[in-house]
């Protein structure tokens, strides 16, 4: 083979170039379009009242068959639930609220779930993609967006559950998964979380450790907190937010939990919805929102370059050192 000094001047220039160095970050996957500040599901999603709904979601996904052994044979949440739930909170908003990075931030997600499978107690498979397992899960995220306008924002009705419902259609796409098992109408889906409720969610070790906060440990974000004065907070707290999350079950769900809800339950949750929703019409707009959610907003005002990267947790949510960098874990260089 001829070296390249040796070949004609006029060859050289004919023969196809090298490509160029790949950008760093990688180039953007082309894929769905990205729901946008137009959408219901912007206005909800990233609501800071959502944290309200996290143990309703936390205990919805587990009792899914598959899903509560998955974190039972997998998961470290029960050892740093506050740095996950916290963390979390960016990928899993970033689907809805990272606009041109949208697709790249659900292919990330995805791929947090690609290990994890095994068999469960009862010797059944479960894999964290199978197709009914993750689309439970983010039915569930569907909902509370259900549950932030209901509870919090004075309300819902049919038209806007049916909009959310087409836009939560048009999120799942952004993850490259199988549409097979997505309903394909508000009716449907309504049919869809009945039937998951009475007859597929069980009752089980994973369910119960999520609602087993009565000594969950103090915040990272309160690190000067003294643990003796931390501990009869945390319990009430963890005594309150069980109560609160009872109340947004569906019957079937308390029922296979055994939990009891009466008139004057329901009605002390209905007033602290209320005086909830009334707080945080003082609060401004932008900081209504987790920081994902916020910097979507503020890129589509102009504030931030049309291609901004994703805003990043804290560093002090992210995992132990010893998981740090495996692919089950979001941990940023931060």
């Amino acid at each position: 083979m001829k070296a390249i000094s040796q070949i004609p001047a006029e060859a050289r220039e004919l023969a196809p170039k090298a490509p160029e160095a790949p950008d760093p970050l990688g180039p953007e996957p082309l894929g769905p379009e990205p729901l946008g500040p137009d959408s219901l599901t912007w206005k909800y999603l990233g609501d800071w009242r959502g944290l309200l709904t996290a143990l309703w979601a936390g205990s919805m996904q587990n009792m899914h068959p598959g899903l509560g052994a998955g974190v039972e044979q997998h998961s470290r949440f029960f050892e740093e639930r506050w740095q996950r739930l916290l963390r979390s909170l960016y990928p899993i908003s970033g689907v809805v609220y990272d606009g041109p990075h949208a697709h790249r931030t659900a292919l990330e997600v995805r791929g947090y779930h690609d290990r994890i499978k095994g068999v469960d107690a009862q010797g059944r498979r479960y894999h964290a993609l199978d197709p009914e397992t993750y689309y439970w899960a983010h039915s569930t995220f569907f909902v509370s967006t259900i549950l932030i306008a209901e509870h919090f924002t004075g309300g819902i009705g049919e038209a806007e559950k049916r909009r959310l419902f087409d836009e939560h259609v048009q999120w799942y796409r952004m993850y490259g998964m199988s549409m097979r098992p997505v309903p394909e109408s508000w009716e449907d889906f309504q049919r869809y979380w009945k039937h998951m409720c009475a007859e597929v969610l069980e009752d089980n070790k994973a369910t119960r450790d999520v609602l087993d906060i009565a000594r969950i440990a103090r915040p990272p974000f309160l690190p000067w907190l003294p643990n003796a004065v931390w501990r009869p907070v945390g319990a009430l707290i963890g005594r309150t937010f069980v109560w609160f999350t009872i109340g947004l079950y569906d019957r079937e769900v308390r029922d296979l939990l055994g939990f009891t809800w009466s008139g004057r339950d329901a009605r002390r949750h209905r007033r602290t919805c209320q005086a909830i929703s009334a707080v945080f019409k003082l609060v401004p707009h932008d900081r209504r929102y987790h920081p994902r959610a916020r910097a979507g907003w503020r890129r589509t005002r102009g504030e931030l370059a049309p291609n901004a990267e994703p805003v990043e947790t804290p560093r002090r949510n992210l995992p132990p050192l010893s998981e740090r960098g495996k692919p089950e874990h979001y941990s940023p260089e931060v």
